[in-house]
C-alpha cells in the first residue's frame, strides 16, 4: 500500500477559475512557472508513492508463502516494476495534461472501461483500508501482547480514528508525508544494517520448501508494494521539462526502491530464518539490531504510516467517487452551498462503505474466518486489474520499445493475477460489474457517446474537447479533472 499525497477535491466556486487553491481547474499556469518541481523533490515524492506500511509486513508474508525463494518474487517484480516505470513515464510525457490510470485506460480502451478501472480502484480502497489498519495494529499487539481479537480491535480503532480525521477535512500535507517516508526509510536502514551481522547461511535452505509455484503466489501478495508508478500523471504538471526530468526521476526512484526492497527481503530471510514467517518482520529485525526497544520503534512508525496512508487513500478516493457520480448523473448548475452538500453526502456514503467493509473484515479476522494474507491478495488483485487495463491500453496508444514494454508488463501482470486464485476472479468481476453499472445507469444517448469516443472513432463531446496526444488518442477532460481531484496524485499540490 502506498503513502500518497493527494490533491484536495475541487471546491465549488462562483467564478470561473476561482477555486482558491493552486493546481485546481482553472489554474492556467504552465509547467516551468514559479514553483516548478525539482528533480530531488520529485524523486522523494515518487519514492513516497511507492513506499508504505505494507513494506513492514509483506516481506514476512512472502517468506511464509515461498520461503527463501520469496526473494525471487521480489526480483521478478522489480523487473516488471522497471517496465511499469518506463511505460508510465512515457504516458506521462505523451499526455502531460492527462489524468492517470483512468484517463490512460480511456485513451486506448474507451471511456466506459476507464470508469470501470476507477471503480476497481475504489473497491480496492474500500477493502484495503481495513487491511492497512491491520498492519499497524499487528505491530501494536506485537509490542503490547494480544491475539487476533486484540489486533482486530486495535485495527478498528485506527480505522475509526482516520475516518473521523478524514471526514473532518484533515489530510497529511506533502511535507508531513515526506517526513513519514523518511521515517520508514530510517526504520528499514537501521533494521537491515543492524541485523545483517546476525545473518546465517543455513537460513537459505531449503530454498523453495513449498515448490516454485509458491513464488507466483508470493508475487500476488508482494505486488501491493509496486503500486505507485502511475503517479507520473500529476507529477508532469509540476515539472519544468517533463520529457527530460521525468525519466531521471523515475530512474532514480526505481534504483532507491530496488535497493530497499531487495535489502529488506534478503535481511528478513537471512537473519530471521524460520521466524521470517511472522507478521511483524521489521519489529523482529529491529529487536536483533537495537535490542528490546526495537519493537516499540517499529510500532510507532507503523501506526503513523498507517494513519497517513489510509488518510491519503480515503481523501483521494472520496474525490474520485464524487467525480464518477457526476460523470454518471450530470447535475444542472448548482450554487456552491448545494454542490458542497452533495459532495459531502457522496463522501459520507463512501466512508460508510469503508466502515461496513471494516466491520466485516475485522470481525472475520478476529474469529479466524479470514486471514490477512487473503485480504491483502484480494486488494492486490484489484490493483492488478487496474494495471492490466493500463498496460493493455498503452499497447494501443504507444509505439516502439515502450509499446513492447507495455505488452510484456501486461502479460506479467496477468500472470501474477492468475496466482491470486479466487481473488483474481473476484477482482475481474468487480471490473465487469463497474462496466455494466456504467452502461445501465447512463442514458441511451450517453451510451452512444461512449461508443463514439471508443478507440477507432473520431467523435468527442463538445464540452470535453481536448488536444490529442502524439498517438492521436483522446483523453477526456472530465476524466482528467477527476484524477486531478485526487485519484493517485503522488505529486500533491503544495509549493515545493
Amino acid at each position: 500500500m502506498t503513502v500518497l499525497d493527494v490533491t484536495r477535491a475541487k471546491r465549488p466556486h462562483s467564478a470561473a477559475g476561482d477555486t482558491g487553491e493552486p493546481g485546481a481547474a482553472g489554474d492556467t499556469s504552465a509547467p516551468g512557472t514559479t514553483g516548478a518541481l525539482s528533480v530531488p523533490r520529485g524523486v522523494a515524492l515518487y519514492v513516497g508513492a511507492l513506499f508504505g506500511p505494507g513494506l513492514l509486513m509483506l516481506p514476512g508474508l512472502a517468506a511464509k508463502i515461498a520461503g527463501p525463494a520469496s526473494v525471487v518474487a521480489w526480483a521478478g517484480l522489480l523487473a516488471v516494476s522497471a517496465l511499469f516505470a518506463l511505460v508510465f513515464t512515457t504516458l506521462g510525457t505523451r499526455f502531460p495534461d492527462g489524468g492517470g490510470v483512468i484517463a490512460y485506460t480511456a485513451a486506448g480502451l474507451g471511456r466506459r472501461t476507464g470508469r470501470a478501472v476507477g471503480w476497481c480502484f475504489l473497491t480496492a480502497v474500500v477493502l484495503g483500508a481495513p487491511v492497512v489498519c491491520l498492519i499497524g495494529a499487528g505491530y501494536v499487539t506485537a509490542l503490547t501482547g494480544g491475539g487476533r481479537g486484540a489486533t482486530a480491535l486495535v485495527a478498528a480503532v485506527l480505522l475509526a480514528a482516520v475516518t473521523v480525521l478524514t471526514t473532518a477535512g484533515a489530510r497529511a500535507g506533502t511535507a508531513v508525508q515526506m517526513v513519514l517516508v523518511g521515517l520508514l526509510l530510517a526504520v528499514v536502514v537501521v533494521a537491515v544494517a543492524g541485523s545483517l551481522p546476525h545473518a546465517r547461511a543455513s537460513h537459505w535452505t531449503p530454498f523453495a520448501p513449498h515448490g516454485w509455484t509458491a513464488v507466483g503466489s508470493a508475487a500476488s501478495v508482494l505486488m501491493l508494494s509496486f503500486v505507485g508508478w502511475e503517479a507520473a500523471a500529476p507529477l508532469t504538471r509540476r515539472l519544468a521539462d517533463p520529457a527530460r526530468s521525468l525519466p531521471r526521476i523515475t530512474g532514480i526512484a526505481f534504483a532507491v526502491t530496488a535497493i530497499v526492497y531487495l535489502a529488506l527481503a534478503v535481511a528478513v530471510v537471512a537473519v530471521l530464518g524460520a521466524g521470517a514467517a511472522g507478521t511483524v518482520p521489521a519489529a523482529d529485525l529491529l529487536r536483533v539490531a537495537v535490542g528490546s526497544g526495537g519493537p516499540a520503534i517499529a510500532a510507532g512508525a507503523a501506526v503513523l504510516l498507517t494513519l497517513a496512508a489510509v488518510n491519503a487513500y480515503m481523501t483521494g478516493a472520496a474525490a474520485l467517487v464524487t467525480h464518477l457520480r457526476a460523470e454518471r448523473q450530470p447535475q444542472p448548475q448548482q450554487s456552491p452551498e448545494t454542490a458542497r452538500a452533495a459532495q459531502g453526502t457522496s463522501t459520507r456514503g463512501f466512508f460508510a462503505w469503508i466502515a461496513l467493509a471494516g466491520c466485516v473484515e475485522l470481525t472475520a479476522e478476529a474469529f479466524g474466518l479470514v486471514d490477512a494474507t487473503r485480504m491483502i491478495t484480494l486488494t492486490t488483485a484489484l490493483f492488478l486489474v487496474v494495471y492490466v487495463a493500463s498496460m493493455a491500453s498503452a499497447t494501443r496508444v504507444l509505439t516502439g520499445r515502450t509499446r513492447l514494454a507495455a505488452a510484456i508488463a501486461c502479460a506479467a501482470s496477468m500472470a501474477v493475477l492468475g496466482f491470486a486464485g479466487i481473488s483474481a476472479l473476484l477482482a475481474c468481476l468487480a471490473g465487469i460489474g463497474g462496466m455494466l453499472a456504467q452502461r445501465s445507469r447512463r442514458s441511451p444517448s450517453a451510451v452512444v457517446d461512449d461508443a463514439v469516443d471508443a478507440p477507432g472513432h473520431g467523435g468527442q463531446h463538445a464540452d470535453e474537447a481536448e488536444p490529442r496526444g502524439q498517438s492521436g488518442a483522446h483523453v477526456p477532460r472530465r476524466l482528467d479533472d477527476g484524477l486531478r481531484a485526487g485519484l493517485l496524485a503522488g505529486a500533491g499540490r503544495q509549493d515545493p
